[in-house]
């Protein structure tokens, strides 16, 4: 499956597309000679995602065909509405998809194949905590990737965000889905 490989401020990242769409993006080095001709489509979203990772984009225009049941699609959906920079619960989607189980919800967003681009970063406890993150270092990557849309939203410099960097808004607790 043609993929590519880019580094950033998380370490390596690797998109991978299948069929003119984009179906996974996975923490590390993807292996493969794919990796050396990558297609017009992989190269745009490596550039959408370095100008994510530099502050200068905060959204992604690409082509997504997640792999995932009907309710982990519907999810999946829901998660790309949520605006950077802000935060949803797990309540509040299985509320705008009509799920009872927040817990559900979790379990979708844990299985989120395309990370960042469908951002379940933004998605965090009922009570303002943290929440999971099943990516890179878990919840200090969500922080860094949360305290990265808030400052592109804002116009203030990026710099150096440390994975400790909390969260817009104040700190938040860390705790389970």
């Amino acid at each position: 499956m043609p993929h590519i490989t880019l580094h950033t401020p998380l370490g390596e990242l690797t998109v991978f597309e299948d069929d003119g769409a984009i179906v996974a993006l996975d923490w590390g080095r993807g292996a493969g000679a794919d990796d050396a001709a990558p297609t017009p489509l992989l190269r745009e979203a490596a550039a959408q995602l370095q100008d994510y990772f530099d502050g200068q984009r905060t959204g992604f225009d690409l082509p997504l065909n997640p792999q995932g049941s009907e309710f982990r699609r519907k999810v999946w959906d829901a998660l790309r509405r949520i605006p950077p920079g802000e935060t949803r619960s797990y309540l509040d989607i299985a509320r705008e998809i009509g799920c009872r189980s927040p817990r559900a919800i979790g379990q979708a967003n844990g299985d989120n194949p395309i990370p960042i681009i469908i951002p379940c970063h933004r998605v965090v406890a009922a009570d303002g905590s943290l929440g999971g993150y099943s990516g890179g270092e878990g919840a200090a990557t969500k922080r860094y990737l949360l305290a990265l849309e808030a400052r592109a939203r804002t116009g203030a410099p990026t710099g150096e965000l440390p994975l400790s960097s909390p969260p817009p808004g104040g700190q938040h607790q860390e705790s389970s889905r």
